[in-house]
């Protein structure tokens, strides 16, 4: 799988999991340099708190359009240290 932005390339690993129709990619197999933290939290009732990162590729800043449970519940530790996208970047 390879998660794309304006042209470049996010992510891409063969070692995906899939949640609720999301690729989780792992996170050693995202291109840092195109990630920046976000302050942006939620909660999801069954996995947990979420932090966001904010995309950027050629100064170009798409906000919090990847997630990622840096502590998920026993019920999501699948995810752990592992990053999925939204936002318009494409997973295929």
């Amino acid at each position: 799988m390879r998660a794309t932005w304006k042209d470049a390339v996010l992510a891409e690993s063969d070692e995906t999991v899939v949640v609720e129709g999301n690729h989780y990619f792992p996170a050693e197999s995202i291109k840092r340099e195109h990630f920046r933290e976000s302050g942006t939290h939620t909660v999801c009732p069954w996995k947990g708190t979420a932090s966001y990162y904010d995309v950027v590729v050629g100064g170009e800043v798409n906000g919090d359009a990847a997630w990622y449970y840096p502590e998920p519940s026993d019920a999501a530790k699948q995810i752990k240290d592992r990053v999925a996208f939204w936002r318009g970047v494409r997973v295929e």
